[in-house]
């Protein structure tokens, strides 16, 4: 029988403990486990190469994310280092050119040391996507929304470049989850997630995941999991799976608060740019419509020149600055000292990553408390304290 995504969120994956009856996946605290014999265990033999607890969201995120095959890793990047390592020297990747900066950092300082390199791209011109395909490009590497101008790739369109010419499309879909988004089932090759973000979901663990429907990939990946050891240990998975449980409740609340503060910042005469698809003003809005359910709880605006950024993020209240996104609570960051300091400041400026852009993550406080605070700190970032509207 198949579900809908909110009776997956809770029954997918394995559900439950058949032994017990426990309605949670126990947590499966071991390094090792007793053989009956010389190549005789009963299923799982080391827990760096298997563990229950982790199986069991492994499973749960390719269910969710419509995939057969899925891979839980000890934080975002160690998912990203081990789906780039399955690349080889001279290979090449086609990046969309706003991407997390971590991901940037260790293309650019790590994997550029062994010869496989990057080509920086606004993926969301399907022209441009084409022109940069050559025979020692591998994989077509995008976020959508991008991190953090928000910008919308079509993924079923890049996908039918990438299909058409032979290459690998992976797809970040850490900033709307399979929630409100499933590249595998518009495309994709590959969906790499930061679990730390929305699928936890209350900021007190770091996770990796990622899932795929091609078995040979899927068998590629699980040797370099077991080969790197970036594994996702049996607590945090456990706690992943459960913030999971919780994903569309909370996900619903995030994205209504989201619509009414983008609304609210578009209009409020504070800020000179407000990025976030669900605008109908935003340049991807059509086809993030056309290919999400949802906008997602991302905004990313800049503040008006009247305003210092850096008397902004002193004078908020509830709002807390902070590295991350993705809890219930709302965080902000500086992506051009945070964030995204591993781009070089030409990169960042370039594509629009100036020093008065300001990253929302919006959680699930109520939104006129949120607004409050975001007009009060604002104001108290003009010099005086008085703002006056003409």
């Amino acid at each position: 029988m198949s579900y809908k995504i909110n009776s997956l969120l809770i029954h997918g994956g394995i559900d439950g403990d058949e032994t017990t009856g426990a309605v949670n996946v126990p947590i499966y605290q071991t390094s090792t486990y007793k053989q009956d014999g010389l190549g005789k265990h009963r299923g799982w033999e080391y827990s760096r190469t298997g563990n229950p607890t982790r199986a069991a969201l492994e499973k749960l995120i390719a269910d969710l994310e419509g995939g057969e095959y899925g891979l839980a890793f000890a934080s975002g990047l160690a998912a990203i280092n081990t789906v780039l390592s399955l690349f080889r020297s001279g290979d090449r990747l086609i990046v969309s050119d706003n991407i997390y900066g971590g991901t940037f950092r260790i293309l650019d300082n790590v994997f550029k040391n062994f010869n496989i390199t990057y080509t920086i791209v606004n993926t969301s011109d399907l022209k441009a996507v084409e022109d940069a395909i050559a025979d020692d490009v591998k994989a077509i590497y995008i976020e959508t929304p991008a991190n953090p101008l928000l910008t919308i790739t079509d993924i079923r369109e890049v996908a039918k470049i990438s299909q058409r010419h032979g290459k690998l499309l992976i797809v970040d879909n850490t900033f709307l989850t399979p929630y409100l988004q499933r590249p595998l089932e518009l495309g994709a090759d590959l969906v790499i997630h930061s679990g730390t973000k929305y699928l936890g979901g209350h900021s007190d663990t770091i996770s990796g995941l990622v899932a795929v429907k091609d078995k040979l990939l899927a068998d590629r990946l699980y040797y370099l999991q077991n080969a790197i050891g970036g594994v996702l240990a049996p607590w945090d998975s456990f706690l992943i799976i459960r913030g999971i449980k919780t994903l569309g409740v909370r996900m619903d609340r995030h994205v209504k608060n989201a619509g009414r503060i983008a609304e609210w910042l578009s209009t409020s005469g504070y800020v000179s740019k407000v990025y976030y698809p669900g605008l109908e003003s935003d340049p991807g809005y059509e086809i993030q419509r056309k290919q999400a359910d949802g906008a997602g709880a991302m905004i990313s605006f800049v503040l008006d020149e009247k305003y210092d950024y850096r008397k902004f993020f002193e004078s908020l209240k509830l709002i807390t600055l902070a590295e991350s996104l993705g809890g219930v609570e709302s965080l902000v960051c500086h992506p051009a000292s945070m964030t995204h300091a591993a781009i070089p400041a030409d990169i960042r400026k370039s594509v629009g990553i100036v020093d008065e852009l300001i990253r929302f993550s919006v959680g699930i406080e109520d939104a006129d408390d949120l607004i409050e605070d975001l007009e009060q700190a604002i104001r108290k970032s003009k010099g005086n304290g008085v703002i006056n509207h003409e």
